[in-house]
């Protein structure tokens, strides 16, 4: 079923926090390189990283079912959130980057049709999932990361954002627990 991308529906069901991402507070973020829609990236250069299960293409059907699957909608919203974001994050000194399974093509096409000017990576191997048990959900075969977004300092996550809802907000969200820090 073909839909709007870059809007969110009404009555989207709502994620509960399964508990899945509990764990990943005070971890390190893995020391390895990944490919992005800017190049190679190290992941521990970034001091936010918002996973997401994959964005959509303008005229291009959805999985059947996708909106009713908790916390799958909204990539597109989200993603262009931390876009018109982005200096309010670099006034904390962190850099953003996207993180979705992937493949580096579907990246490099989205980044460039919404005009993101952070990297947005291709994990289709899931290694960022394997190296910290990130949550996961399969639909059509594919085993998609569940939408997360980890704040880390000095390559140690201080903050998991999990689950996230409403993804069109969450960028404004994750700026607003920056800005209540002492």
């Amino acid at each position: 079923m073909q839909s709007d991308i870059y809007r969110l529906p009404p009555n989207l069901p709502l994620p509960e926090n399964d508990g899945a991402a509990a764990h990943l507070s005070g971890m390190e973020i893995p020391d390895f390189t990944l490919e992005s829609s800017l190049g190679p990236v190290k992941l521990r250069d970034f001091g936010v990283l918002y996973i997401y299960p994959r964005t959509g293409r303008p005229g291009r059907d959805t999985a059947p079912g996708w909106d009713q699957i908790p916390g799958a909608r909204g990539c597109t919203p989200e993603s262009c959130g931390f876009r018109d974001a982005v200096s309010d994050f670099q006034q904390f000194s962190l850099s953003v980057a996207g993180v979705s399974a992937q493949t580096l093509d579907d990246q490099k096409e989205f980044a460039q049709r919404n005009r993101i000017s952070f990297p947005v990576i291709a994990d289709p191997e899931r290694r960022l999932g394997a190296a910290l048990l990130l949550p996961t959900f399969e639909v059509e075969g594919q085993i998609l990361y569940k939408r997360l977004t980890l704040v880390a300092r000095a390559g140690r996550i201080v903050k998991v954002f999990y689950p996230v809802f409403p993804p069109d907000k969450h960028a404004q969200e994750v700026l607003a627990w920056l800005r209540s820090l002492p």
